[in-house]
């Protein structure tokens, strides 16, 4: 089989799963889709704007300190583009103490306090349903916080057609939304390994040292997480070698060390999602 094909049969299947999606979008009354500006909300907004009306789709930012400011102008520059309906929150699972915490169910907690300030909105507003950007390849993570979200019955409709992020991207590419390349970014305080306690001081220095070394031209994926003094960052994998050169690592640990941090490590073995969840033990690299 050559690449052509395949790259042929995987947009089928996408677009087979897309017409499921796009059915079970067209079916509800109204819709609220939690929308981070990632690649998977931003695509669910779009694809829920077409399939059930643009006065009856409101896509909702929680905003907090976990959520990067680079990400909030992602989901502005989607929304102003497609014509979406958008309504900015304050969220505040930092005021919770479990949250605050950082157990390995963090997520939970943080979960929790979106989906029940989403609730409220939809129930004042009376919108019949609420959506999140959970996708195929998400369910075999390790992922409290969709328990919080079965819990305000919030529906996964990307996970339910079957989607993986790949197919995301690819529907996203053809139909022009610009996060169809955006490395994935979860909430900052996945940077920091569970049992450091979740603090504004350390997201602000998470988020300024990756802010510095964006804009270095570190493209990718890229995380800094946070070990106390060391800032450990990781690279794309393929990115690694051009950003190991002796002046360019020089570069890199002025960056991060001007974010805060009193030392710097690259790890060699690059990025890797959840990386923190493997050395908590709750899951899989």
């Amino acid at each position: 089989m050559t690449a052509a094909v395949a790259e042929t049969e995987i947009s089928a299947r996408a677009l087979e799963k897309e017409s499921r999606l796009l059915e079970w979008l067209a079916r509800q009354p109204s819709v609220l889709v939690g929308f981070s500006g990632g690649v998977d909300s931003a695509y669910l907004a779009c694809v829920a704007h077409e399939a059930v009306g643009a006065d009856r789709v409101l896509a909702v930012i929680g905003r907090s300190a976990s959520y990067p400011a680079e990400q909030w102008a992602a989901a502005r520059a989607v929304a102003a583009k497609a014509g979406l309906h958008v309504l900015e929150t304050d969220t505040h699972e930092m005021d919770d103490a479990r949250y605050a915490a950082n157990p390995s169910n963090r997520c939970y907690f943080c979960k929790t306090e979106l989906w029940s300030v989403l609730g409220h909105i939809a129930r004042e507003r009376g919108i019949a349903t609420i959506v999140d950007g959970t996708n195929a390849d998400d369910l075999g993570d390790w992922r409290p916080g969709a328990q919080a979200a079965r819990e305000h019955g919030v529906h996964s409709p990307l996970a339910d057609a079957g989607l993986t992020k790949a197919e995301i991207r690819l529907l996203s590419e053809r139909r022009g939304i610009p996060t169809w390349s955006q490395p994935s970014s979860p909430c900052l305080s996945s940077r920091l390994p569970y049992g450091t306690p979740v603090t504004v001081e350390r997201l602000s220095q998470v988020e300024r040292a990756e802010r510095a070394l964006r804009a270095m031209g570190i493209t990718g994926d890229l995380r800094v997480r946070h070990h106390g003094e060391i800032a450990r960052i990781e690279l794309d994998p393929a990115l690694l070698g051009e950003w190991l050169q002796p002046a360019r690592l020089r570069a890199m640990r002025d960056a991060v060390l001007g974010a805060g941090f009193a030392r710097v490590a690259v790890d060699l073995r690059g990025f890797r999602s959840g990386s923190l969840n493997v050395l908590a033990g709750v899951g899989t690299a």
